[in-house]
């Protein structure tokens, strides 16, 4: 049995998962599988993308056509995949090696991709990742910043808080003393 599987762009959290599905349900399509950046359909339920995408859009999600679109989006998944592979992993791989090994393509061609469809580098996109997970161990105030450097695999607490200014424009104290400091969705990084 065949499927139709549509790539959207905007789901970042389990939340945007069960938002897709039950809006995809609702509109009568046959969910197979639901997971970050796309959804799988029963070839029962045939997908016209010009039903799906208003339906989409109107919750914040977007269809992706071309393909160049659902690779970006793939590798925006997987770059936040290998934020907890760097945190767990004892050895981590770089992250061309991370992403080759998933995507089954070279870095070379996965890197001019998605600076054509994102306008920014892999490796920007992942400092900005990196720095949206930052703000929100700093925000809980739980562990220090050379703690955080530790975990998210920078090369010492200065370095953090060096990138996190170039990022964000504020040093790490004034971001600790905001009474509710500014974060950005993923989706809009």
């Amino acid at each position: 049995m065949s499927t139709n599987l549509l790539y959207i762009k905007n789901m970042v959290c389990p939340r945007c998962v069960e938002a897709v599905h039950t809006l995809l349900e609702r509109a009568g399509y046959k969910t197979k599988a639901v997971t970050l950046g796309t959804a799988e359909l029963d070839a029962t339920t045939p997908v016209d993308p010009e039903t799906v995408a208003p339906l989409l859009e109107a919750a914040g999600f977007e269809l992706l056509r071309g393909r160049a679109e659902q690779l970006t989006e793939q590798i925006k998944t997987l770059l936040a995949d290998y934020l907890d592979h760097l945190r767990t992993a004892r050895s981590p791989l770089t992250t061309s090696a991370f992403l080759t090994e998933r995507l089954a393509a070279t870095y070379s061609h996965l890197s001019k991709v998605f600076s054509r469809t994102a306008h920014l580098t892999i490796e920007k996109y992942l400092i900005r990742l990196k720095i949206e997970h930052v703000k929100e161990l700093l925000s809980y105030g739980e562990l220090t910043l050379n703690q955080i450097a530790d975990q998210m695999r920078y090369s010492s607490g200065q370095h953090l808080s060096n990138q996190f200014r170039q990022v964000t424009g504020h040093s790490v104290s004034e971001f600790r003393r905001q009474s509710l400091p500014a974060r950005l969705s993923l989706d809009s990084l």
